[in-house]
């Protein structure tokens, strides 16, 4: 029997204390706040020059899809063929497939370099010959690289997510090529990593070229991809691929968490720095340079609260040890599960910082949230964290937002002190499903 809930979530909420890693939180019916600012699949997607997608499934499961390449203005560049009831037991769903996905082929205005695939779950329940479907297609149209993704979110907890997946398969696209002298690629990211970080600068400032699929223009400089030595990869969607490259082109890969403190920042810059065989540089100055940018936030803020939220940074615990260390107050983390590479932070943050609020984002409870009953000014780091609280006080970016190393720490100080005393229009950000993040087309 349903029962109806009062007052404060009980369920979506805990002190940090009593949280368990990896994941804090039941797998229950799950909610979907109107703060859904992280890139889905079809940003993903278009970030590969000269491309078209095609979504195939249910006209429910289509909406979310087209809305956000609506908003992104790519509708140019995405189709979708809809299935139907009857299409279940009335139809040879291959036939189906190769037939629909010919004709938007043939009816495109200029025929595109790759074209990535989606089917659905249902596709899986029907017992779909995927195989045969794109050898056909492949053999009907050669000049085209067929990238089979999966629109399939009911098998994540069991298999590859939809986000692994179609990063695996895009870079799958790569040829075996020479490798290029002094040539290396940052593999999986949806961001553009800052050219002014220290993680970029060890690298250009020694001579070496680094290839990004967000900053490649055609598809040939995506393809040059295969020319590096080695890969970089800090997205936590990236392992699949990042291993495949390694296996297949035979690129070295160093996993780069996008961690927070400086000890750790140290440790990755002095790998890369070891894989291009230069000296360690001497971090010391680049150090003093973030204290100085945190004092001067903390003089402006105060013991304002701080909450930070999964969408933020892939690491929050990181972050949130960083902040707390330097004295800042930070009252709140909203986070499903803890990484791995985040395990270390959390439990240091758990045994120090016990009495954090630890919330869901998606437990069904969050719903019934009151979103206005704090009281004062918070300081939300994150989309989520700032539709949750309510507050136009907030750094709107996602993933980290292309910062990296002590660099990204100095910039994230700026933009914390700017998001304490410019309120933003949270409501008309927040009717964007990409919550005004950047669109990788401008």
């Amino acid at each position: 029997m349903l029962q109806k809930i009062n007052g404060r979530p009980s369920r979506a909420c805990m002190r940090l204390a009593d949280a368990a890693y990896p994941s804090p939180f039941a797998h229950t019916l799950e909610y979907s706040s109107p703060a859904r600012g992280t890139w889905n699949i079809v940003h993903t997607g278009m970030l590969v020059p000269e491309s078209h997608q095609i979504y195939i499934c249910a006209s429910g499961c289509l909406r979310g899809v087209v809305l956000t390449a609506a908003e992104m203005g790519a509708m140019d560049r995405f189709s979708s063929l809809e299935v139907r009831e009857k299409d279940l037991v009335d139809v040879d769903n291959e036939r189906f497939l190769i037939d629909g996905i010919s004709d938007i082929v043939d009816r495109l205005p200029r025929r595109p370099r790759a074209i990535l695939v989606f089917p659905a779950c249902v596709h899986h329940f029907l017992g779909v010959n995927f195989r045969y479907v794109y050898d056909q297609l492949r053999a009907k149209y050669p000049d085209i690289d067929w990238i089979p993704c999966m629109m399939d979110p009911i098998r994540q907890t069991r298999s590859l997510t939809p986000e692994q997946r179609e990063r695996r398969e895009i870079y799958r696209q790569l040829r075996p090529l020479p490798h290029e002298e002094k040539a290396c690629n940052i593999l999986g990211s949806n961001l553009p990593t800052d050219p002014e970080s220290d993680l970029l600068r060890l690298l250009t400032d020694n001579g070496w070229t680094v290839r990004d699929l967000t900053t490649c223009q055609t598809y040939d400089d995506f393809l040059a991809m295969a020319k590096g030595q080695f890969n970089i990869w800090y997205n936590t969607f990236t392992a699949p691929a990042a291993k495949e490259c390694q296996e297949r082109l035979q690129q070295d890969s160093l996993h780069i968490p996008q961690l927070w403190g400086y000890d750790e920042i140290a440790d990755g810059l002095n790998r890369v720095a070891d894989r291009i065989s230069v000296p360690h540089p001497d971090w010391r100055p680049r150090i003093a340079a973030c204290e100085l940018a945190l004092d001067a936030l903390h003089e402006l803020i105060g013991g304002t609260p701080i909450a930070i939220d999964m969408s933020f940074v892939f690491h929050p615990f990181s972050l949130a040890r960083l902040l707390l260390t330097h004295g800042f107050h930070v009252t709140q983390l909203f986070t499903d599960v803890i990484f791995p590479e985040d395990e270390s932070d959390f439990r240091w943050v758990q045994a120090h910082y016990g009495d954090i609020e630890l919330w869901s984002t998606k437990n069904a409870d969050m719903r019934l949230m009151d979103r206005q009953s704090h009281a004062g000014k918070v300081l939300a780091l994150g989309q989520k964290a700032a539709y949750f609280n309510d507050t136009p006080y907030f750094v709107n970016f996602i993933e980290g937002g292309g910062l990296f190393a002590y660099e990204g720490i100095i910039r994230l100080a700026h933009l914390m002190s700017e998001a304490f005393l410019i309120p933003k229009d949270t409501r008309t950000l927040v009717l964007q499903k990409g919550w005004g993040g950047p669109c990788c087309l401008c």
